[in-house]
């Protein structure tokens, strides 16, 4: 298998995750305005002279953005030159290309209808949702074509079919913390727009009828977290007993969620600052991956001794 290009594809994820904190660092800074309502243009011209720090924020988030269109463009390139038709990692190549695409033009919609900076709006809320949604599909797709691309992640056999309850599960873990990122976005947002200045007054605006919907929407992302975080470890350790060669996977997963539990309430208690807004996200991004990864592991077929000889990327296994 091309190591190389496995190399690479990994590469270009651990890129998109440096995209995705960076953008995430441009609205906790409340600079998605740098370049006022000009898309792909900042301030309309590609040449900025003299610029604020919202603008050298916002516009290295589009300078990043788009060496990343670059960076998957090639990844598709060669994924359909050293790969035989009907490999996964085509599949997941394209559609990265495909939802980096969907992903710019979210944030072309987000600055021209100028969900960005403080606009406190409920449309924002919606807008939000998407560009987050579309993000978390970018990283697993690219993730799965970084996998596909390895060795030991050789394409399934056709004709093995996962197990319903296998299938169900990873789809209700993947649906669960897609729901609680979008939570925890909106209540990020409402840290940006409305800081507390101490935990008593950040929880008396979330219990505050007449506060902001992001405000009274604020309350729900740790009781979503705490739910969500109690599937995940039944799932995980459920995995790795059932499928043994899966265990690592499920057992960073594990860890992954310690770590996000912990980084959640340091968030809440030093009132979020950016930078810890950052190492949640990160950590978020991580046990996105992971789970992608495992859900993936999960689902492969795996040959037992009494299934018979199974054929991957056109080698007969029986001649090994």
């Amino acid at each position: 298998m091309p190591k190389t290009f496995a190399r690479y594809a990994w590469a270009v994820l651990a890129y998109n995750l440096g995209v995705v904190l960076w953008g995430a660092f441009v609205r906790a800074t409340g600079s998605g305005a740098g370049c006022g309502n000009h898309w792909p243009l900042c301030n309309g011209t590609a040449a900025q002279h003299s610029p604020s720090a919202a603008t050298i924020i916002e516009f290295t988030h589009r300078v990043t953005s788009g060496i990343d269109l670059v960076l998957v463009a090639l990844l598709v390139v060669w994924a359909f030159r050293r790969f035989p038709r009907q490999h996964p990692v085509r599949l997941g190549a394209t559609l990265s290309a495909l939802f980096l695409v969907t992903e710019a033009l979210i944030g072309a919609a987000l600055v021209l209808l100028q969900h960005v900076a403080k606009n406190a709006s409920v449309s924002r809320a919606y807008s939000l949702s998407t560009h987050l949604i579309n993000t978390l599909t970018l990283l697993a797709c690219l993730a799965l074509t970084a996998w596909w691309s390895t060795e030991r992640a050789g394409p399934a056999v056709p004709s093995a079919r996962p197990r319903r309850g296998a299938v169900w599960m990873a789809a209700v873990s993947l649906a669960s913390v897609a729901v609680l990122g979008v939570s925890g976005a909106i209540a990020a947002l409402g840290d940006t727009l409305f800081p507390a200045s101490s935990l008593a007054a950040g929880l008396a605006q979330d219990l505050d009828p007449a506060s902001n919907i992001f405000l009274r929407l604020r309350l729900l992302h740790p009781v979503i977290a705490a739910a969500v975080g109690a599937w995940l470890l039944f799932y995980a350790v459920s995995s790795a007993s059932r499928r043994p060669d899966v265990g690592g996977r499920a057992w960073s997963l594990v860890a992954l969620l310690g770590a996000q539990i912990v980084a959640g309430v340091v968030n809440l208690l030093l009132l979020a600052p950016v930078w810890m807004q950052l190492v949640h996200l990160l950590l978020a991004d991580l046990l996105w991956i992971t789970l992608v990864l495992l859900s993936a592991a999960t689902l492969k077929f795996q040959p037992g001794a009494a299934d018979p000889p199974s054929y991957e990327m056109g080698v007969d296994s029986t001649r090994l």
